[in-house]
């Protein structure tokens, strides 16, 4: 029973990673949630190439389709290395985020074969005040559905992991999403309040119990 156990869940990791990120209903469920959303591709132009070449998934292809919106706070969606993730955690996770934030907030970028950098491109382009990069987290063996959040202060080419605070574990088996969305919120407003992220901002939310989704 172990090993078959172990099988059907190296099964599920694997069919995570290389699964295909539904663009077109992602899109089209942001936009029935209220959450005006703008498809964008990396310079990877396919799931294999995206795989083997991590720097490709950093860049944004083009630039075109991105407004420029100096001072919003942006939203970008990637599948990263778990498409089946972002399909199921992603949008509710938004839904509990956005309509609580004020100031003025970017339209959901959907980003396809995309990293976490991939934010920090898009955010340049746009002059986004800080980004949020909700990604599909490398599946391990127990979980395959784990949406992970890296908020940015400043996006801009060069921004390293140093500089980013990150959620993890997203799916209801770990921090669920209405969890997630508190702790999210708390970090951008002591990000406004300090005009920065990563290292030098601590994560001193208080110790409160989640309400139920």
């Amino acid at each position: 029973m172990a090993h078959l156990a172990f099988q059907a869940a190296h099964a599920a990791a694997r069919d995570a990673v290389h699964a295909a990120l539904d663009v077109a209903a992602l899109c089209a469920e942001l936009n029935d949630a209220g959450m005006p959303a703008i498809a964008v591709h990396s310079e990877a132009p396919d799931r294999q190439t995206f795989l083997m070449r991590p720097d490709l998934g950093r860049r944004l292809r083009d630039r075109a389709p991105i407004p420029l919106l100096p001072g919003a706070m942006l939203f970008v969606v990637c599948d990263g290395l778990s498409a089946t993730a972002v399909h199921r955690h992603a949008v509710p996770l938004l839904k509990h985020v956005v309509p609580r934030l004020s100031g003025q907030i970017a339209p959901v970028m959907v980003g396809e074969q995309g990293r976490v950098a991939l934010g920090d491109d898009i955010g340049e382009a746009m002059d986004a005040q800080a980004v949020a990069v909700l990604i599909g987290e490398r599946p391990g063996l127990s979980a395959a559905d784990s949406l992970g959040v890296y908020l940015t202060w400043q996006p801009r080419g060069g921004r390293t992991d140093a500089e980013r605070n990150c959620i993890s574990n997203i799916r209801p088996e770990g921090l669920s999403p209405r969890a997630a969305a508190d702790k999210l919120l708390w970090l951008i407003d002591a990000m406004r309040r300090l005009r920065l992220t990563g290292v030098l901002l601590k994560d001193e939310q208080p110790k409160t119990l989640p309400a139920p989704d």
